[in-house]
């Protein structure tokens, strides 16, 4: 059975889209959630954002400074969350 997991980008954010990235090996429904800051770039995050896209995995911010990513508010995350089988926070 497909389980719908949230990954929540918080402060370790290489360790928070590297384990994103593997969660979907099981075929489970995967969305990240970049929250309160700019994810640092460097090769790493690069490309883990890009394989997202590629995977057209959910990837949703609630701050303008990560361009090219879905803004959603607080509220709205807050509200999704409740849908998850499994929430982790990074």
């Amino acid at each position: 059975m497909t389980k719908k997991i949230a990954v929540l980008v918080g402060q370790i954010q290489d360790e928070a889209l590297r384990m994103a990235l593997g969660l979907t090996l099981a075929d489970d429904e995967v969305h990240v959630y970049l929250l309160d800051r700019k994810v640092a770039k460097n090769d790493a995050n690069d490309l883990n954002l890009e394989t997202m896209v590629d995977l057209d995995m959910g990837v949703f911010t609630n701050t303008s400074e990560n361009a090219g990513f879905e803004l959603i508010s607080n509220e709205d995350i807050a509200s999704r969350l409740l849908d998850y089988d499994h929430v982790f926070m990074y």
